[in-house]
Order: structure tokens, then C-alpha cells, then sequence
């Protein structure tokens, strides 16, 4: 691919956007940016620090004093926060929950999201969260808001909790994913929501393989037009 191409896939918690986009951009031959681990790094240092996730002034002068980086080693992303990779640090319950309490401070969005636009502009990628179509790249050349039915994302997710030996029950999940979806969708500043040129997938019902090959058909479709 000569010409730098921007795929951007939003969704709701659970969705399986992480696990598709990844998939997507290897099908591609291009770069998948995990945006969602860049929050999850400032939530881990909070939590690390001892910082309230009420506490916006002590949360941002721990901002103006965090470096975070994305390195690619074939093409897999690595991050690291203050030099360290962290990349298997910040997958835990309380790491995520913090990162969505993190993530409705503007501050935080905008330092990240500068980020992640200049990776954009250098290379050809495949990005994933949950604003990505209508904020982060707004000029994409494909946008997928990608989706499923709450029981089903709750029993995905259940599922890799079970893998984890985790005590958490399918209805803790539930509660856990609806409060997720109340705070990316009601945050003031670049809430979840639908672009208006994005293509809404539902997975619901289907696996991995038939969710791909969807996504496939539609970025290969808009860019012929295109």
C-alpha cells in the first residue's frame, strides 16, 4: 500500500473491537493502534500513585509528568509509560474501570489523542475505541461502529474472566459493562456515539471469522468507491 489508509473502529464495551481490529489490520499488512491501552497506562500509574480517580488536579499534575510511547515490534504495538513496558501491566478489572473514569477528563483525551493522530499521519492503521470516527480521525477513510447485544458482549467478556479464575458472576458483568456504556456515552467532551458515515456492524450471533470478513468487505468496498 502506497498511500496511508486510516480505518477507525468505535464500539461499546465488549464489543470485540481490540480482537477484530487487530485482526483487520494483519489481513491489511498495516498498524493496529490499541487506543484504549494509551488510558489504561495513565490509570495505571494513578492507581500505582495512590491517586484519587476523583482528584482532577492531582491527576493532571501527574499528566504533565507522564511520558507514554508506542513502540512496534513486527508490527504489534508496545507501550511504555515513563521508559517501562507496560504492555501486560494493564489488563486488571481495576485498571480498566479506572480508565474510563480517566478518560471523560479532556486533558487526558487531548494528550493522547495528539498521540495517536501523529501515528495516524505517519503510517497506515486500523485504530479502535470509542471515539475514534468522530473524534480522534474525523477524516478516515473507513469508520465501523462496531457492536452486539449487551448479554452477548457480558457473556464474551464473562468468558475471559472464567480464563482469568475470576470470581465474577454473568450479572456483575452486565452491571459492569451497562455502567462502562453510561460513562463513555454521557461523558461531556467526545463521547460514544455513532459517525455519521460509519457503517454499524452488529456481531451479535456471529464469530470472529464472519465479523471479519464483513469489515473486510465494507473497507474494500470504500475504497474502491473512494
Amino acid at each position: 500500500m502506497n498511500d496511508l489508509i486510516n480505518i477507525a473502529i468505535d464500539g461499546p464495551a465488549g464489543a470485540g473491537k481490540s480482537t477484530i481490529a487487530k485482526l483487520i489490520a494483519k489481513r491489511l499488512g498495516i498498524i493496529y493502534i490499541d487506543t484504549g491501552a494509551m488510558y489504561r497506562a495513565v490509570a495505571f500509574k494513578c492507581l500505582n500513585r495512590n491517586v484519587s480517580l476523583d482528584a482532577r488536579d492531582a491527576i493532571l499534575h501527574l499528566l504533565r509528568n507522564t511520558d507514554i510511547r508506542i513502540q512496534f515490534e513486527y508490527n504489534e504495538q508496545k507501550l511504555f509509560l515513563d521508559g517501562e513496558n507496560i504492555s501486560d501491566n494493564i489488563r486488571s478489572d481495576d485498571v480498566s474501570n479506572a480508565a474510563s473514569c480517566i478518560a471523560k477528563l479532556p486533558e487526558v483525551r487531548n494528550k493522547l489523542v495528539d498521540i495517536q493522530r501523529d501515528i495516524a499521519g505517519e503510517r497506515s492503521v486500523v485504530m479502535d475505541g470509542r471515539d475514534i470516527g468522530t473524534y480522534v480521525l474525523p477524516n478516515a477513510d473507513v469508520k465501523i461502529f462496531l457492536t452486539a447485544s449487551i448479554n452477548e458482549r457480558a457473556k464474551r467478556r464473562h468468558r475471559e474472566y472464567v480464563a482469568l479464575n475470576s470470581k465474577k458472576t454473568l450479572e456483575d458483568v452486565i452491571e459492569e459493562i451497562k455502567r462502562r456504556d453510561y460513562n463513555d456515552s454521557t461523558r461531556q467532551f467526545a463521547p460514544l456515539k455513532i459517525a455519521e458515515d460509519a457503517v454499524l456492524v452488529d456481531s451479535s450471533g456471529k464469530d470472529i471469522d464472519q465479523v471479519v470478513e464483513e469489515i473486510l468487505g465494507i473497507i474494500d468496498n470504500r475504497l474502491s468507491i473512494d
